[in-house]
């Protein structure tokens, strides 16, 4: 048996591999950090017909340990149909198995979502008439960072912001954008409806240096994005400061921040409660957006972050920091790696085609707040 990771968001290191029922695996750290939990690995010479296991002896030492209770790991013959296979977790490691029906196997901690999926969503998203490249940023190793604006048809226009995986392990972020590009295609009513009163700016990939490294948290530099909108810099979070410039340039009033969870089985959000510019005006917003979204049948409010207190919110999230600077509706949307257990899917858990789903229902939240968020 042969074990690979040497392709775009691999992250995987051999112990041993001498008994195919049991091969020993490790998780390699972050770059540039100790930062570690993604992985992402192709196993060659399978045997058909027989049952492979496969540990991750580190796992109990990674950043969310607790994340493993209740998981299961993913696997795909052919990297596009992902499904979620037999998986426990002790204090030897994480441990999951595969009845082999073909030689080669991928597995990961989540279905990913690759580089070359995201230039052709690019190539896809800017074949729309009202879709321009608006700006290019560029990460600390040279990758782009794309900024498209959606032209909408006011003369004044709402401005609203998604951006995706920050953290870049967090693939179903990137996910959750294709999904807003494919309602994008469909042009219906509530669409336009909410293109009638905004203009949208989506940052598709916070993080390709991270995410093509096989990071779980962090850039290239080891720094954690989400933790540096107070103070972003050229050196340490290029791809932070570049979004606030064009956001000093442009205006937002909205946000979402589009991310996963490790250790939650639900969908959920984050909110900006704990700002010292929170007001009723944005309470009666966020509520409202909450509300709305629970029609949709993969969210829910009764699972998620500690509320923070009034004045004790860490404004170096991105969440906190867009909503104090621009007194707007903000927030942080997690969905699992795991599953969400409110509509659980024993075959593949929260996959990329049901984050999809949610970025269709988040357009049609902001499609019926669009005229009160200002």
């Amino acid at each position: 048996m042969q074990i690979r990771s040497d392709f775009d968001s691999g992250n995987i290191q051999l112990v041993d591999a001498s008994n195919p029922r049991q091969v020993r695996l490790a998780i390699r750290k972050d770059f540039a950090s100790e930062h570690f939990q993604w992985f992402h690995f192709l196993a060659e010479g399978l045997l058909p017909g027989q049952r492979h296991g496969f540990s991750l002896v580190n796992a109990p030492q990674s950043s969310y340990k607790n994340a493993w209770s209740g998981y299961q790991a993913v696997a795909s013959y052919d990297g596009v149909d992902w499904f979620r296979v037999p998986t426990t977790y002790d204090q030897g490691g994480l441990h999951f198995e595969l009845l082999a029906e073909q030689a080669q196997a991928r597995f990961a901690y989540f279905e990913p979502y690759s580089r070359a999926r995201h230039a052709q969503l690019l190539v896809r998203a800017l074949a729309l008439p009202n879709v321009e490249l608006l700006a290019c940023g560029s990460s600390l190793q040279g990758r782009e960072l794309p900024l498209l604006r959606v032209r909408g048809t006011a003369q004044a226009p709402r401005k609203i912001w998604l951006i995706a995986q920050q953290h870049p392990g967090e693939h179903m972020a990137e996910w959750f954008m294709e999904g807003l590009i494919d309602r994008l295609h469909e042009q219906d009513d509530p669409l336009r409806g909410l293109l009638a009163q905004a203009d949208l700016y989506l940052v598709p990939h916070m993080n390709p240096d991270g995410a093509f490294l096989g990071n779980l948290r962090t850039n290239a530099a080891g720094q954690d994005l989400n933790r540096a909108w107070q103070a972003p810099s050229a050196g340490q979070s290029p791809e932070v400061l570049f979004v606030q410039q064009q956001m000093a340039a442009h205006g937002v009033d909205c946000f979402l921040d589009i991310h996963g969870d490790e250790e939650i089985p639900y969908v959920f959000t984050a909110g900006c409660e704990g700002n010292p510019g929170f007001t009723a005006r944005l309470d009666a917003l966020e509520q409202e957006f909450r509300e709305r979204l629970m029609a949709c049948g993969e969210f829910q409010v009764e699972h998620g972050y500690p509320r923070d207190e009034p004045g004790q919110a860490n404004l170096a999230l991105a969440c906190n920091w867009v909503g104090q600077t621009y007194d707007c509706l903000a927030y942080t949307v997690e969905m699992p790696f795991k599953d969400h257990d409110l509509t659980p899917d024993p075959r593949t858990g929260w996959n990329g085609a049901r984050s999809k789903n949610l970025a269709r229902a988040v357009f049609s939240v902001l499609a019926a707040m669009v005229d009160k968020l200002r």
